[in-house]
Formats: C-alpha cells, structure tokens, sequence
C-alpha cells in the first residue's frame, strides 16, 4: 500500500475532509472515539451556540470556502456487532440483526454484510459515507434502499437532551429523506436555523434487519444487464457486489481511495477494505481513460435528487423523458441526469473551457472538482443547471448534499 500523507496542521479544511475537496478551514474539530464522547462534542458546541456539523465521510457536503467558525465532529467508532447468532436459527426465519456505530464506513459494513452471507446490502456497494449518514439520507441504488432495513436507531435528541431508540416507523423514510435529514430543513434546500448542518437527531447507532443466504435474486433491470442475467435470476452475494462496483466505478459513482491516506482520513476504513478498493482502481488507472478516472470521483456523486413532479407535470415532458411510478400516489419520479442532459448540459460541461469545476466525464449528475475549484465555482455550476432546466422543463432540481455557508435555494 502507498505511505500515508501526513499533515501538521492542527485542524484540517473542509476540502481535507469531503470528496469534493472544497471548502473553508475549520474553526474545531473534534474526533470523539467513544458513545459519551460524542454526545458530549455535540451537547458542547449546542450549549455555547456554536455552530454545529457533524461530518462521516463527507461524501454528501459542498462547504463555503470562508472559514467556518464552529465545531466539526466526526465519530471515529467502527463497530459492527451481531446480536443474534450469526447462523439461521433452527426452525425460526432465516434472519438475523446488524449494529453498526455510525461512524462506520458504509461500504465497510456491506463488505462484511456480503462475507458473512447476509442479504440486503450488496446493492449498496460502494456508496460513500458513513452508517449513520446512510439513514439520514435514506441512501438507495439498484432496488434497495437503507430503510426497508432499518429496525431501529440509537439517536442522542440535540432538542430534548436525551438518548432515544427510533423506530422505522418513526422515521418517516422517503425517496433520499428521512425525519433525521427534514429536521434540518424548513423547505427542500431551505436550513433550519435551530439544527443545520446537522439533524436535531445525531445518529448513534444503526439495527438492520437482514436475511441469511449466499445467494439472491437480482432485482434490478440495469444491475442484471450487467451481470449478463434476467431479473429475478439467483446470484452469488460476492458477484452481484462485484458487479455493482464495476457498474458504479464506470459512472465515475466511487469515491477515491487514496484519500484514506492523507492524515485527515487516514483511520476511517478499515485496513482489508482500503486494500481492496485501492487495488480495484489500479485497473481503472491502467485502462483507456487514465487518471481522468480519478477526477470524476471528485465529487457528492448524485449533487440533485431525482425530481417527484405530478402526473400532469410529467405528461407535459417530452415522450422519451423516464418516469417511474412512486408508490400507489398519484406522483412521477422523473430523471434528473436525463433532465440536465437534454437542457444542454452535457458530460463534461463547465461554464468556462479549463474550468475546475465541471460535470463529470462519465456522468451527468455528478458535478466535480477537476482541481483547484473552490466552493463559488461549484456554485455558479450548480446554479446554471438549476435555471437551465427550469428554463426547459419547468422543473426545479433539488440539491443532494448538505451545504454549510451556502445557500442553494432560488
């Protein structure tokens, strides 16, 4: 493996600690390595009202260049624990409960998920972020969704001053929302002053619920053209993740594991997975596009959440625009990369030539930082897609990632 790079800053930049590597220097950062010392780096920075923002892998966050003068925290447990017995209960369902601390890298936990042959999470490889970010953003890929999963999660409530257990039910879980991530917000993109950047409910915690199995069935259209299969045909665990990376590593959808060498994030995965994902991108490096591979992970991956507009709203687009159902509403989920494409922003667009901000090669709901971009630059891009397709469709694109310092609603 590569030497780590080491820093002797005392604090680091936001653009040390995200994907987008864009971002303002830090007034505190605190790294609490157990429960209590979490809630105590939160209780904290509430009690003196200071600004608040509780950071995972930040793969999901555009910070402001201007320095940002309250405390960051990030919670360093790693801890995956069964409290069932790992094997099928004789005469019982075949299931079985995870724990995972919220600090714990996502794409971690689904390794360990897949090797111990538990169902649920192979669709979800390579997602970047945390456990405890998985649930505020409700992250979903390929017919799965975190969500359908939860059984519960440990939360310390910033409002109320106490530890509590959330139910699934309780958390009201939608298309890339939850209770955790509304409470941040008075509108879509619009903070609540009173918690953001961060949820009144700091997850502690994370129970799943999965299935015993080393095989299952692939659900997804797109995942099973992959695998050469039909849709509902029956696969190894191992080979549908591998083939989810493969698929998500071609949409420039992973993020760069040589950032887990830099000081910043050096402890954050897990040795054997860090290795891993390291080793996989040696292939891609080698291969037509280079290191160009590398700058399209540069990014929040999705930056805007796929539009849910209203079936008269969605006739009214062109004939070959996606539409997906949602639920038993009377509501259409449409395309937000389809959308930006056919407003005449296409793969590699930027505003200016040689801009260090432009969408990604590979894809085009992914803005990146081509080196050097600062958070004004990713601004303006972000800004002109927005009115741009609002101009042509009439439809108002809804940032993914949490913004700190920067305000994306119009």
């Amino acid at each position: 493996m590569p030497e780590a790079v080491t820093s002797s800053i005392s604090t680091p930049t936001f653009a040390d600690i995200t994907t987008m590597g864009v971002g303002g220097r830090i007034a505190t950062f605190a790294q609490p390595h157990d429960r209590v010392g979490l809630i105590e780096a939160v209780e904290g920075a509430d009690s003196k009202g200071l600004p608040l923002c509780l950071i995972g892998g930040g793969s999901n966050l555009l910070a402001s260049d201007q320095d940002f003068p309250g405390v960051v925290v990030r919670d360093t447990r790693q801890d995956i624990s069964v409290p069932d017995e790992v094997a099928p209960p004789e005469g019982g369902l075949p299931v079985v409960h995870i724990n995972a601390t919220a600090g714990t890298n996502w794409d971690d936990l689904v390794s360990y998920c897949v090797r111990m042959h538990l169902i649920g999470l192979e669709g979800l490889s390579g997602i970047p972020g945390t456990v405890g970010a998985s649930v505020v953003q409700n992250i979903g890929a390929y017919g799965q969704e975190v969500g359908r999963l939860v059984d519960s999660v440990e939360v310390w409530d910033r409002q109320d001053k106490v530890t509590a257990y959330l139910q699934a039910s309780d958390l009201d879980f939608g298309y890339r929302t939850s209770l955790l991530k509304q409470t941040m917000y008075q509108a879509p993109a619009v903070p609540d002053a009173r918690f953001f950047p961060t949820p009144r409910y700091v997850v502690l915690s994370v129970t799943l619920v999965l299935r015993h199995g080393s095989a299952t069935q692939v659900g997804s259209a797109q995942l099973a053209k992959a695998l050469g299969v039909e849709p509902g045909a029956t696969l190894p665990l191992e080979r549908i993740r591998q083939a989810v990376l493969t698929v998500r590593a071609g949409k420039g959808m992973l993020e760069d594991p040589y950032r887990y060498l830099t000081d910043w994030m050096g402890s954050c995965r897990r040795t054997s997975d860090l290795e891993e994902a390291l080793e996989a991108l040696q292939g891609d490096l080698h291969g037509p596009r280079g290191e160009r591979v590398l700058l399209d992970r540069h990014s929040c991956g999705s930056f805007f959440t796929n539009p849910v507009i209203t079936r008269e709203a969605a006739d009214a687009l062109p004939a070959d625009a996606p539409r997906y159902p949602v639920g038993d509403s009377a509501l259409v989920k449409t395309s937000a990369a389809w959308l930006i494409d056919h407003s005449g922003f296409h793969k590699g667009f930027a505003l200016e030539q040689g801009s260090a901000a432009a969408l990604s090669d590979v894809h085009t709901l992914a803005l990146t930082n081509r080196g050097g971009a600062g958070s004004d630059d990713m601004v303006a891009l972000a800004r002109a897609i927005q009115k741009g397709v609002n101009s042509t469709f009439g439809i108002h694109l809804i940032p993914e990632p949490v913004t700190p310092g920067i305000d994306l609603a119009w």
